[in-house]
């Protein structure tokens, strides 16, 4: 009986032991520790090889960005893994990514967890390479990008479970992104290009790849901001942290005349989920005026995106309300090509400035092209404190009221309206310059 007992246990504990070993259970390991099975090349010339049980990724010189994909496509999962990388050296983690012929030539595009050792810490922010650009830049939440450890392994993990990805650095959440442009797509281990003048032999490391597919649950919520591309959508973490829809994507419900009580009959039209002002001759009778917001804010951060036609001027106006209908200040949306750009002080009229006061401090490389949407983006704090954003990036800062606006209110074409920009609360403005610009996804949230 004794001896059952010991041989019961002995097996139990063995059992135990063989559950909990990497890679069985719902975790699937992507590299053996042995050689590149299961992985595949792609692009540029970098080398690629297995070193002491790690993936070692090597920079040469006069090749492109170079890509060690898996031969099997993901969409929804948990992946995790470690990696460490030189300080002078770019890197990524490409996933939900495709490389065909019919996009140029076969370029690997698609979504990317950054790897950044700079100062400018972006590690385990949302880059899609060659494609969109930067969708969640660490501007949103600098403290996730700052997790990342100089010379140290770095443990990250990205989970896609449907139109949501969520990265995380060393424990430390980051990104919280919302799209659906690629559902499913490769996994795959960057090797950045070196410029003409870099130096080859830079290296970056990667070990413990795994990825879970099964039985996948959403991490719990944590408090960083959620980037939220699915147009005219509010997701559930969105709707907790007190975000609300000002354009249902349906309907001008919430919106009137800002001279009447009536939405405009003419000059405006909503369609495929947009909300536009068409063009038109200023003095003619389809012309529907600025519209506002029927409801009044006090603090707020307001998120909306607007797309130009070629030669294009609008706004997004707020702080209206002691000096007519339709002034207040104003978010400057145009070209920068503009003839109305060139005017004012220090390019104070460009895209995404407070208008005729602060030029907006942007990077062209944040900036999107003609015909394709821009994210905007006001924050009025409840101190006075109001930055507006571009595409991710803080543009113009300044402190409503205090003696620097006030000195710059003084020099512009405000300067004969009594305490200009200074109502406690106020409506959302759309301007009507006669142009056809389109909006959606506008939201807000009310600050306390």
């Amino acid at each position: 009986m004794r001896f059952y007992s010991i041989t019961f246990i002995i097996l139990l504990f063995v059992g135990s032991v063989s559950y909990a070993t990497p890679g069985s259970g719902e975790w699937e390991n992507l590299f053996n520790g042995k050689d590149l099975s299961g992985w595949k090349q792609l692009n540029g010339k970098a080398k690629y090889e297995v070193v002491n049980g790690e993936i070692v990724g090597t920079t040469v010189a006069n090749t492109p960005n170079s890509f060690l994909a898996t031969e099997k496509d993901y969409g929804d999962f948990v992946l995790e893994l470690e990696l460490l990388v030189d300080d002078n050296m770019n890197s990524g983690i490409q996933f939900r990514s495709e490389s065909t012929p019919e996009y140029n030539n076969g370029r690997v595009h698609g979504y990317q967890c950054e790897v950044d050792p700079s100062p400018r810490a972006w590690s385990a922010g949302i880059y899609d390479e060659a494609r969109r650009g930067w969708l969640y830049p660490c501007t949103y939440n600098p403290e996730g990008g700052k997790a990342f450890k100089n010379g140290e392994w770095n443990k990250y993990r990205i989970e896609c479970i449907g139109p949501n990805i969520r990265t995380w650095l060393n424990g430390v959440p980051v990104a919280y992104l919302i799209d659906d442009m690629t559902p499913k797509g490769f996994i795959a281990l960057q090797v950045h290009a070196i410029g003409k003048d870099g130096i080859p032999g830079s290296q970056i490391r990667w070990r413990n790849i795994r990825i879970k597919t099964k039985n996948l649950k959403p991490s719990p919520m944590d408090n960083i901001f959620v980037v939220n591309l699915i147009p005219n959508n509010l997701s559930e973490t969105e709707k907790k942290e007190g975000w609300e829809l000002l354009f249902d994507g349906e309907t001008t419900k919430g919106w009137k005349s800002a001279n009447s009580d009536k939405f405009p009959a003419t000059g405006w039209e909503v369609k495929d989920g947009v909300l536009s002002v068409l063009a038109h001759h200023k003095d003619s009778l389809a012309r529907g005026g600025d519209i506002v917001t029927t409801e009044k804010f006090k603090a707020f951060s307001l998120q909306f995106e607007f797309r130009l036609t070629e030669g294009a001027n609008s706004g997004v106006k707020y702080e209206i309300g002691n000096n007519g209908p339709s002034i207040g200040l104003e978010y400057q949306i145009l070209a920068d090509t503009h003839a109305d750009a060139t005017k004012g002080v220090v390019g104070n009229r460009t895209i995404a400035s407070l208008y005729d006061l602060i030029p907006s401090e942007k990077n062209g490389r944040f900036i999107r092209k003609v015909g394709e949407w821009n994210q905007g983006r006001i924050i009025v704090y409840p101190d006075n404190r109001v930055e507006h954003w571009l595409n991710g990036m803080k543009v113009v800062e300044y402190v409503r009221g205090n003696n620097i606006y006030k000195a710059l209110v003084a020099r512009s074409k405000y300067a004969g309206y009594k305490d200009f920009g200074m109502v406690e609360e106020t409506p959302v403005l759309l301007q009507d310059h006669c142009d056809n610009v389109s909006f959606r996804s506008i939201k807000i949230k009310k600050l306390d």
